[in-house]
């Protein structure tokens, strides 16, 4: 029997690596396609194209992964009945479950090692990833001028008529802090750059002249003209030191830190509706206390009050269902491995399809179907329709129990699926012939 298994599993391990190696490239052809204008723009350096891309891999594998086990079961298994192997192995009295096995088992193994790799690996990835992706956003900051543009920043309004590479021309600007009248500056060429370590930005800007109105005086209008002035713009920055900036987001923190958080909100509710309890008590005792001779501005502020913490709940509430949200998706998404194994491998059986073409585009339906059931539930969660827990489990639900039957239907060996038609259609679509 331990021979059988180790066959099953080298029959699997081949098609499983070819399968993530092409869903990860096609995944990274995607990533390459978004991040071409930010690399040109930015004349970003090699090194930190690696870094991209090395640091984009962990979050496409935790997608391709159970993908790739999807292709490579349905794969598998599709060559095995097309081979007839399947017919010797019952001849043998070898059950579909007895084939089965060794898959399964290797897929949960490998559910909880995305488990791991989710709440280890990713989060810390993706955080170096956003902290680079900043980085490499305000390497050129002159870039983020769109020439023709009136571009707000904070308090400062830019105007640009041409720019190139790196310089900008015919230039205005409107500085709106801490004055009343705001101070123009136009200049005929300048250019900005990083200041104070990546906190700020500062305007180099030549021949030109300031405009400012005395706030003492506002008939007072003064006019100084000159060749070189520099701008400091101040929380325009990136706000990093040289590790990145510390705060990160729910992508990049494990499980066990997004639960330290949602107990951190629900003790804050706890509070607030306390709060909200002894104002509510308040009003009433106003109410009764004055009768028709209630203060109603010292019961407007109340109520306002009121509102105010009903809102704070209402923000916290979000922020939970938003936690909880990530926390499933992780395990979810990383036991979907075992799911798709119980799918893959009867259709493979069923359809005897071994061709990558043919095993490609029904396993990407499964995908994209299964993927999109986990987006939709993780919109309606964060909207508070459904409950977290439900919005990233139904997927595997619903799935785990077609795959059941799907098993059972092929132990009975009844065909229920003929991809013949299937075939054409998406042949004659792509003109192309699929095998």
């Amino acid at each position: 029997m331990k021979i059988l298994e180790r066959y099953i599993l080298k029959e699997n391990f081949k098609p499983f690596v070819v399968s993530l190696m092409v869903t990860t490239f096609v995944m990274l052809l995607d990533k390459i396609i978004d991040l071409l204008n930010l690399i040109i723009e930015k004349h970003l350096d090699i090194l930190t194209i690696i870094s991209i891309f090395g640091l984009s891999m962990p979050f496409i594998l935790a997608l391709t992964i159970p993908m790739a086990i999807l292709l490579a079961s349905i794969m598998s298994f599709g060559r095995l009945s097309v081979d007839n192997e399947l017919i010797a192995f019952k001849s043998c009295g070898i059950n579909i479950y007895s084939l089965l096995k060794p898959t399964v088992i290797a897929a949960l193994l490998l559910s909880f090692f995305m488990v791991y790799f989710n709440n280890a690996i990713l989060p810390e990835t993706n955080h170096m990833l956003k902290n680079i992706m900043i980085k490499a956003s305000y390497r050129r900051p002159t870039t983020a001028i769109i020439p023709g543009t009136f571009n707000t920043m904070k308090s400062y309004t830019i105007y640009a008529k041409e720019r190139v590479d790196d310089e900008l021309f015919g230039i205005l600007i409107y500085n709106r802090e801490k004055t009343k009248f705001p101070q123009t500056i136009s200049a005929g060429r300048g250019k900005i750059e990083l200041a104070n370590g990546g906190n700020s930005l500062k305007a180099i800007l030549y021949e030109g002249q300031m405009h400012e109105r005395d706030q003492k005086n506002p008939d007072k209008y003064n006019i100084s003209k000159f060749k070189k002035f520099t701008l400091n713009l101040p929380d325009l920055g990136y706000k990093m030191n040289k590790e990145g900036t510390e705060y990160r987001g729910d992508r990049e923190l494990s499980s066990n830190a997004m639960q330290e958080i949602v107990e951190e909100r629900k003790s804050k509710i706890k509070i607030i509706t306390t709060e909200i309890e002894d104002i509510q008590d308040k009003i009433e005792k106003i109410k009764y206390e004055n009768g028709n001779e209630t203060d109603k501005k010292e019961l407007k502020k109340i109520y306002t009050k009121l509102n105010l913490k009903k809102d704070k709940v209402v923000t916290l509430q979000s922020d939970i269902r938003k936690y909880e949200v990530e926390i499933h998706k992780k395990y979810a998404i990383a036991f979907a491995c075992v799911i798709f194994v119980l799918i893959g491998a009867p259709i493979g059986m069923m359809t005897k399809t071994s061709g990558v073409g043919m095993s490609f585009s029904v396993s990407a339906i499964v995908f994209l179907i299964y993927y999109g059931a986990l987006t939709l539930g993780e919109e309606l969660a964060d909207k508070g329709i459904v409950s977290p827990f439900l919005a990233m489990w139904i997927s595997n639900i619903v799935f785990c129990f077609i795959g059941i039957y799907l098993v059972v239907i092929s132990v009975r060996e009844m065909r229920t699926l003929d991809l013949s038609k299937i075939k054409n259609s998406v042949s004659k679509l792509l003109g192309i012939n699929i095998k």
